[in-house]
């Protein structure tokens, strides 16, 4: 195997993987509400997120109106059981800093559908 794809390999106790996904969700009636400091926390709460589950983030992007993701994940979790902890702790975060948006969505921020799309190793 090639030095550089033994770097990309998440390694432990009893696995060894590759798993990466292309994530993207958007925010109830796709409003532009990711702007400004809410955006700004959201990436924050979302990085620390992840962090805490040991999943690295291999790019993110903010928009308006939905957010991007590509991370590597280890196999332990599901790609559905990521996006429900990233959507839940950053709902009630959000929604509990900046009540305008409780007011506007009520107690769900994110829209329930969810973007996955794995990447390939190359």
């Amino acid at each position: 195997m090639e030095k550089d794809k033994k770097k990309e390999l998440r390694c432990d106790r009893r696995t060894v993987s590759l798993l990466t996904d292309h994530m993207v969700f958007s925010p109830k009636y796709q409003g532009k509400i990711l702007i400004g400091e809410v955006a700004f926390l959201a990436e924050a709460i979302i990085r620390k997120t992840l962090v805490e589950l040991n999943i690295e983030i291999i790019d993110m992007a903010v928009n308006p109106d939905h957010v991007h993701l590509f991370i590597k994940y280890p196999p332990k979790y599901s790609v559905s059981f990521i996006a429900k902890k990233i959507k839940g702790i950053t709902s009630k975060v959000l929604r509990k800093e900046f009540p305008h948006l409780k007011e506007w969505c009520g107690d769900h921020l994110w829209a329930p559908s969810c973007y996955h799309g794995s990447v390939g190793s190359g």
